[in-house]
């Protein structure tokens, strides 16, 4: 029973830590509970299906330690819940991690839905500091969501080369700190559909490159897009969304659409002027249509129309907004000007309580190499995953998966919440 409690309480601190680096999705520490509010926010759940309770890790914990937890209400009003967990974790690109993350949750309005601010520190293995601060802030009725993503990394990691033929051996070892500040207002349509603008800029500096000889220029990809020791891309966005999903974290069903269109200019501080497109799109369906098993379709195609941005500012793999990308694959392992990329998963409950569940994953990713160039060949990635809930009111897991990709490629990934 000793090693039971031992085992979830590491397994808890794990997931945690490695959300709080691998995956930029704000999702509370602190538990959610079911809304009592005036207009009911999406993301909540039934604690009760075909009759049999649902628990979680939290339940788990308690019952080992022969603790009681208490009835069920709304935690998250005007007033803000604080918290803050130290950790580890782990994933292919930073090995270990040593990690202290936390975030604050509230609501501006009882109409709104949670607004939450999260900040993590990490410190890994491979000499790596990554510092995330994120941030969903919602007005009343919804009317609008104010969304902010401010990172710093000193951040050495390997990089492959161009296009989805680069071969995994051909290994560059860069160095470099990076700064970003995103800011977007979202604002109301009708229903579901948000449009807005944002300001964004990325800021590479103290680039270096190791492992090649003096000029760089036997390199694919620093030859065309340069060795520059700093670059900076800074410009607007235009954004439009559509969520019809019954909850953000874990959805059972419904549609998710994002549009990006990025500028970088000169006349903002830009080290090159280049335009961008991301077009995010996901589905989700029950299979069997009467059970909790889900299908959840993934499109993400991340595009640069003109101009040439830098080496490190190209569509990579694992270098999405959540850092989702590519299981199967160490992050950057792929890159280029071009990217089209599509996931396929089957989610399914392993117990009636909800408590366990599997996935079986694949995806397929295809870069070309410069601008103008066509697409490469298709490097697909698939792999097995068990999940634990973390919070049965969210419907909030924790993500062990293992995946496999092309040249021997493969590894661990944990996270708290889905990739898509």
């Amino acid at each position: 029973m000793k090693l039971l409690r031992i085992v979830f309480l590491l397994v808890l601190a794990a997931s945690l830590g490695s959300a709080a680096y691998a995956q930029q999705k704000n999702i509370p520490l602190v538990k959610i509970y079911p809304d009592s509010t005036v207009n009911p926010s999406k993301d909540t759940t039934t604690l009760m299906v075909n009759g049999k309770e649902q628990k979680d890790i939290y339940n788990v914990i308690s019952e080992l330690f022969h603790k009681k937890t208490g009835p069920y209400k709304d935690s998250v009003t005007s007033h803000p819940e604080f918290s803050i967990v130290p950790a580890v974790g782990y994933t292919l690109v930073t090995r270990l991690a040593a990690v202290i993350s936390g975030n604050v949750a509230f609501r501006t309005d009882p109409t709104a839905r949670v607004s939450a601010i999260s900040a993590s520190m990490s410190y890994t293995q491979n000499a790596q500091f990554i510092l995330p601060l994120l941030s969903s802030i919602w007005t009343k009725n919804n009317d609008y969501n104010f969304v902010g993503d401010f990172r710093y990394y000193k951040y050495p990691q390997s990089t492959f080369g161009l296009g989805s033929n680069s071969n995994i051996h051909n290994e560059l070892n860069s160095d470099y700190s990076f700064e970003r500040f995103y800011e977007t207002v979202l604002r109301k349509i009708t229903g579901d559909l948000y449009a807005g603008v944002g300001y964004i800029i990325d800021n590479h500096y103290d680039i270096t490159y190791s492992g090649i000889n003096n000029n760089n220029t036997d390199h694919p990809g620093l030859a065309f897009y340069g060795r520059a020791p700093h670059s900076v891309a800074s410009g607007y966005t235009l954004n439009t969304v559509f969520d019809s999903r019954d909850n953000s974290i874990n959805p059972s069903k419904g549609y998710y659409a994002d549009v990006v269109f990025r500028t970088s200019l000169k006349s903002l501080g830009s080290t090159n002027e280049w335009q961008s497109l991301i077009i995010d799109l996901r589905k989700y369906f029950r299979f069997p249509e009467n059970s909790d098993n889900v299908i959840a379709l993934w499109s993400y195609d991340w595009l640069i129309l003109d101009g040439r941005p830098a080496y490190l500012d190209l569509p990579s793999t694992s270098w999405d907004a959540n850092s989702a990308t590519g299981r199967g694959y160490i992050q950057g392992r792929f890159r280029g000007a071009q990217m089209v990329y599509f996931e396929a998963e089957y989610r399914y409950k392993i117990t009636a309580n909800g408590l366990l569940g599997g996935v079986i994953f694949g995806n397929a990713e295809s870069f070309s190499a410069i601008q103008g160039s066509k697409l490469q060949s298709i490097q697909p990635a698939f792999g097995p995953g068990v999940r634990i809930k973390l919070n049965k009111v969210s419907k909030t897991n924790i993500a062990i998966d293992y995946g496999f990709g092309n040249q021997g490629s493969r590894g661990l990934f944990i996270d708290v919440g889905e990739a898509f």
